[in-house]
Formats: C-alpha cells, structure tokens, sequence
C-alpha cells in the first residue's frame, strides 16, 4: 500500500513538474515571438531549437522586438514565394549599422568582405577615375586620369555612377565596395551608367578594364618663380613623392609655393601628417578624440618651410586634404584659396572577427585641427573665398585654361604679395 501511494505521489509531482516546464517554455516563446506568431505554428514547430537575440529592456522597445517578429512571421508564411530568412536576416544586420546615420559605418556580408580584402596583384587595374560619395551618398566621379579608358569613354568629373555591370549600386554608402565592382582583370569588359547632372541623362559606358599608372602628384615652375604642387590623392607614398617634387623646385630657384588640393578626397592618414610636417613648425598638426574623450595625438617637428604659401581648395577637398589645410591655416604658414572644403573627418576601424567571415567597418573617431576645431560637417573654410566660373564645372582641374582659373590666379597674388616681406 504504501509503495503504491510512493507511486502515485511521484508521478503527480512528474506531472506537475512536466505541466510547469510546459508552461513556462511556452510562456517564454509567446513572450519572444507574440501570441499570433505563436499559434501561426504547427505543434511539431513549438519544440525546435531555437536562437535569441536579447537586449536589454532600456536599449529597445518590446514593440520594435514584436514587429521584426510579425515581419518574419508574414515572410515565412503569407509572402507569395519563399523567402531565405537567413540571407534576409543578413540584410538586418546592414539595416542595424545603417540606423547610425553614419554612411561610413558599414556590415559586410562574407561575400563582400571577401571582395573588399581582395587586392589586385602588380599594378592598379580599372578604368582609371578618382571618386568619392557626394551628399547625397551617389558615388561621383571627382578625376579622370589622363590615357585612361574612362577619359577615353568620354567621363566627365561630377557624372555620378548609378550602375555596374546592370546592378544598381545608388543604396551601397561605401565607395570601396562599389570600386571593387568596377575593377577586375585587365582587359576585362565592365559596364557603367552615369547619370550627368548637367544634361540630366543617365549615360551607359562599356569600358575595357587596363593597367593604370595613376600620376597622384605633379609640379612645375609657374610664373614669377612660384612653385606649383597637385596633389590629386594621398596614396601610401606621396609624402616622399612630395619632398622630391619640392626639392625639385627649391633647386628650380622657387620663391613661393602653391599646393592644389582641389578635387582630392584624402587617403593616407600617415603621409599627410609627415607632409604636414615638412610645412609647419614644431607643433601639433592634428588629433583624434574617440566616444572617451581618448585623444592621438601627431606632431611636427622643428623643420618647416619658409617661403609664400597659397594652398587651393574647393568642396570636393576631403578627409586628409582637410586636415593639411587646416593645419597650415591655424599655424598661419599659408592662405587658403578657393571654396569651403567636404568636412569628411571621421576615422574608421575594420572589425573581421566574425565567424560566418563577415566584417564591419565603423566610425572610432573624430579629426580635431591643432585649435581645437572638429572637421567633420563643418569643412574647413579658405581665407579668401573665390568662385569658378560655371563652365569648369564639370572640366577637370587640369584642363581649365590658367589664364581662366580664377582660384589659381589668386593664389598667386597672395604668394606674390608676401615674397619679400
């Protein structure tokens, strides 16, 4: 008798333990996915694995959580064809680094992670153009290098490219991952559509891929002994490209410096900075400040150029072209000419420890001038403001007449008013 009650109390106390597990996991699972999602179900679905993503309750709201779970729920069971909610998902995780609002802040899927780490072997092959992301985020053509198969194409600067090989690319904010579809093998075929502002027509190229010698720096002895430096792109060696270019000229007899920036979206962080250093004396040249106040700071030493100094820039000046006009302005080492510049001056960090070999890439810091000031959205604005005529709009630096070039003829005023003093 008393082995028979032993029994019967311990299958009451299974059955209550089985009855409150039941409940709680199925109390738990509506919690997570709703009520209507969870009858939605089939019972042999109620007991399959399943993954979490949890936050803390003052980070998101419940009902943001319970409408990314009715949109799946509709996705998997009511959209008219099936969907990969696992590839769908990965299109989530892009929107939670697009909801920054900070178009450098950018989840790459494996596949383009893989393309952005590849790297062409020997030269650079494409089709020749420097670009960078206008404010609308449209990749836009800010160069065209002379030989090339865009100028040949017929290419002009401010054409904004809106697809590659048929495939838009207006919603990718990364201008790399659009660069990395237009390049390949040389002699490789790719098709471009540009839209032109000026004519408002979309354009559709097909241009064969080649070997490009991009000439990122050039000088030469203008009128009145006045030097003249382009810097077109701060590759990860311009800085001794520079010191020769200017040695050049200081054996040339110069008397004055002009440096154009104009057109130059930035690149090496390092190179602008020793640049930078060749110019103005001992001295911070600029600093970055992360969320936490952490501050890097880089700096000159006692060597600086003492001659005349206009630097030209213009709103397509970006990133490091920003920060070497900024440091000469605030050390009063030269003039700025021209029109205010991009005000692009953030720095970012590539994270690849992600196991399904995705990456991201994520704004860390801000570029802060040696007075303090934070470039970015702001631009650094020229001393002496001057307008190009309309015309050269869409006419590359380089090809503008000299005689026309409004900003470069005040330039040369300016160095020409200080020789001597």
């Amino acid at each position: 008798m008393k082995n028979k009650q032993r029994i019967i109390n311990t299958t009451v106390i299974c059955i209550c333990l089985a009855v409150t597990f039941l409940a709680g996991y199925f109390l738990s699972v509506i919690q997570l996915l709703s009520w209507d999602i969870f009858i939605s179900k089939s019972p042999a679905e109620w007991f399959k694995p399943q993954s979490v993503l949890y936050f803390d309750t003052d980070e998101i709201e419940r009902d943001n959580i319970a409408a990314f779970n009715r949109v799946r729920s509709i996705l998997g069971t009511r959209y008219y064809e099936q969907v990969d909610i696992n590839e769908a998902f990965s299109m989530a995780i892009k929107g939670l680094s697009a909801g920054t609002g900070d178009p450098y802040t950018v989840y790459y899927t494996p596949e383009e992670m893989q393309q952005f780490m590849e790297k062409s072997s020997g030269n650079y092959v494409g089709i020749g153009i420097s670009v960078h992301m206008d404010e609308n985020q449209l990749l836009t053509v800010a160069d065209i290098f002379p030989g090339s198969p865009a100028k040949e194409a017929g290419i002009k600067k401010n054409d904004k490219i809106i697809k590659v090989n048929n495939e838009d690319v207006t919603s990718i904010t990364d201008a790399d991952l659009i660069v990395k579809k237009i390049r390949g093998e040389e002699g490789t075929k790719v098709r471009i559509t540009v839209y032109r502002p000026e004519s408002r027509e979309n354009i559709e190229l097909e241009l064969v891929r080649r070997s490009i010698n991009i000439p990122y720096i050039a000088s030469e002895v203008i009128e009145d002994n006045i030097g003249y430096i382009r810097i077109k792109q701060f590759d990860n060696d311009i800085a001794k490209d520079f010191e020769n270019e200017l040695n050049k000229l200081v054996s040339q007899g110069i008397k004055g410096l002009i440096i154009d920036l104009r057109d130059n979206p930035g690149g090496d962080y390092s190179q602008v900075v020793k640049i930078a250093d060749m110019i103005v004396p001992k001295g911070l040249i600029v600093y970055t400040e992360n969320r936490y106040k952490i501050r890097d700071e880089e700096f000159s030493d006692d060597r600086e150029l003492n001659m005349p100094l206009s630097i030209l820039i213009n709103g397509y000046s970006a990133s490091a072209s920003e920060i070497l006009a900024a440091c000469v302005q605030d050390y009063g080492k030269g003039t700025l000419v021209g029109k205010k510049t991009f005000g692009k001056g953030l720095v970012q960090a590539i994270d690849m420890g992600f196991p399904n070999g995705g990456g991201f890439k994520y704004t860390v810091a801000r570029y802060f001038t040696p007075s303090g000031k934070c470039i970015h959205g702001e631009g650094v604005s020229p001393d002496i403001e001057v307008e190009l005529d309309e015309k050269f709009n869409s006419v590359l630096i380089e090809d503008i007449p000299r005689e026309e070039d409004t900003q470069l003829q005040v330039a040369i005023e300016e160095v020409l008013k200080n020789i001597g003093k």
